[in-house]
């Protein structure tokens, strides 16, 4: 793999990338983004560009769904089932039924959900070997404080267990009573093989809650093909919600009506506008919400989702390799005498749909660039990242990208005082 982009720093000119871009068969895409002009954007592994239909979707839900017909809309515009559908678009990008998806809360709130429901299960099945919650060191944060959390109200009862990510397989075993594992590494981009490690789990008797926060929309998912059972992810970054869209979880359908609802709220009941004291929970997905859906940025997630289209997953992810490699092998090229280090894995089938470089003046160095229109985000402790988004990135992104960041360094500009202070989000 090395070679293969030591082998492209001879043949990639701004021109062709040029004609590749004229060549891509998701070029049209594209367009259906509001992208700001003289900005390369690779930062929609955080939060995903603007859909143009966005703004007119919501305003109409605005001025002439809430604002006209006020709470007869529920019924009207038909409100009331939004999550179920908005999930069952999803579905189709996870490879999963339609009846195994819904949207709701946030990334954290479904982990607690799913996770406390698991351990619940667990005590229920009265497995006393089964005292391991394993996750990976170095996974992202919110999902490791909720796991803290979890077993915190059961008086720490369970053994939270973090390993590397090369030891998962081996970790899962007759110990685990849940794992939660993020199928792309928010910080490496290291993507695991969600089926051999199913399987993996399926042997050991216990369960994985995936977190595909930053594959969906991005790597091509199969949940039901590769065994998966239970699953979260966020609306805001391949998927295009906007900021703070609404989550959604996917629970097979083999195991809805046996894993206990921890939340359970009136829009998870059975019939919630019956009003009775005793929660009774529905009989599939919709017993995993919880109170009223977030209306207004279901809507703007469903503009979001719309953005994939007609579109393979296949030739998005052909596309996302294709604009790693072309950026990796340009960064050797042109920058390879400023001490830039990529951490992501070399092989494709190991590699999500980012880069991360290591370097000691990280912040720095996007601060600098970011002033110069090239956007990518900074990760703790010294990760410049860039994301990449098929739908609207282009190859000669890349090569401006590049040629942004060699100048910046040529010129030492990240030096300035003002890009050595440090913003609240990074």
């Amino acid at each position: 793999m090395i070679d293969a982009i030591i082998d492209a720093i001879n043949t990639i000119t701004r021109l062709t990338c040029a004609q590749r871009d004229a060549d891509d068969p998701l070029r049209h895409a594209r367009e259906r983004f509001d992208l700001p002009d003289g900005i390369v954007y690779l930062d929609g592994n955080s939060l995903g560009a603007l859909p143009r239909s966005t703004a007119n979707n919501v305003a109409d839900a605005i001025r002439a769904q809430w604002g006209h017909d006020l709470i007869k809309a529920w019924n009207a515009h038909q409100w009331v089932n939004l999550p179920q559908r908005v999930g069952a678009k999803i579905a189709q990008l996870l490879g999963a039924a339609d009846d195994e998806v819904i949207v709701a809360d946030s990334t954290s709130v479904n982990i607690f959900k799913l996770l406390a429901g698991l351990l619940h299960l667990n005590d229920l099945r009265n497995e006393p070997q089964r005292r391991v919650l394993l996750s990976e060191i170095g996974n992202f944060p919110s999902d490791l404080y909720i796991a803290q959390g979890i077993n915190a109200m059961l008086a720490n009862r369970y053994e939270i267990r973090l390993v590397e990510s090369v030891q998962i397989e081996a970790a899962l075993d007759h110990t685990i009573a849940a794992a939660l594992i993020t199928q792309v590494d928010y910080r490496s981009g290291h993507l695991h093989d969600m089926r051999k490690l199913n399987a993996a789990a399926r042997q050991a008797g216990t369960s994985i809650v995936w977190d595909l926060s930053h594959s969906a929309g991005a790597v091509p998912l199969a949940l039901n093909d590769s065994g998966a059972e239970l699953a979260v992810g966020c609306g805001y970054k391949y998927l295009n919600g906007g900021p703070g869209a609404p989550a959604y979880l996917y629970v097979a359908k083999a195991l809805q009506a046996r894993l206990p609802t921890p939340l359970s709220g009136w829009f998870g009941h059975a019939a919630p506008f019956s009003f009775t004291p005793d929660y009774t929970p529905a009989a599939g997905i919709e017993r995993f919400m919880c109170g009223t859906p977030s209306i207004l940025a279901t809507l703007a997630l469903d503009s979001g989702i719309a953005t994939f289209d007609d579109v393979a997953m296949t030739k998005v992810r052909e596309k996302s390799l294709a604009l790693s490699d072309c950026f990796w092998a340009l960064m050797n090229q042109h920058c390879s005498e400023f001490q830039f280090h990529c951490i992501a894995p070399l092989a494709h089938a190991e590699r999500g749909s980012q880069l991360s470089f290591a370097h000691d003046n990280a912040y720095a160095i996007m601060q600098a660039i970011i002033d110069r229109g090239v956007i990518g985000d900074f990760r703790q402790p010294n990760l410049l990242r860039f994301g990449f988004t098929p739908l609207y990135t282009r190859f000669v992104d890349i090569w401006d990208a590049v040629a942004i960041i060699r100048d910046v360094m040529l010129n030492d500009n990240w030096r300035q005082a003002k890009y050595q202070q440090r913003n609240t989000v990074t």
